[in-house]
């Protein structure tokens, strides 16, 4: 949960900062029930001012098209920086994913869930850094980020 510190931000706004910038940015996340509660838990759950959470629960009734309504309403709000999603979800709108990979934010991260181990090879960040900065850095970056 994001506080504002009213204090602060009438500090950058009096220096010509706007409340946005001093206001902090969300993690969205699109997952199983499992992954969305242990994320909640951790404090990341918001509901904007038009009460939209940002957060989506997928289960087995969730249509692949309310996934990708969900992803590119995540992708279209100006207050998020981060999509989490369970790589298992991802394979499932692999092709909008992938079709919006011009921007740089907000970061779209696959996680794995219980049910579901992460896999690299699935993982279109993984596939672009191995394109854009060679095998061996797409590897560093993988036992970086996965690796105990």
């Amino acid at each position: 949960m994001i506080l504002p510190n009213t204090a602060d931000e009438t500090f950058k706004r009096d220096r010509g900062m706007s409340v946005a910038t001093a206001q902090g940015k969300l993690i969205a996340v699109i997952g199983d029930e499992d992954t969305c509660v242990g994320f909640l838990l951790g404090g990341i759950g918001e509901v904007n001012k038009k009460r939209e959470p940002n957060f989506m629960v997928v289960d087995k009734n969730t249509s692949v098209q309310e996934i990708e309504d969900c992803y590119k309403k995540f992708m279209k709000r100006d207050d998020i920086d981060i999509i989490l999603i369970n790589q298992n979800i991802a394979e499932q709108i692999r092709h909008v994913i992938d079709s919006d990979n011009d921007n740089p934010l907000p970061a779209v991260l696959e996680i794995p869930s219980k049910d579901h181990p992460y896999d690299p090879a699935k993982d279109s960040v993984l596939r672009r850094a191995k394109v854009g900065h060679g095998t061996q850095f797409a590897d560093v970056l993988y036992h970086f980020v996965f690796t105990p």
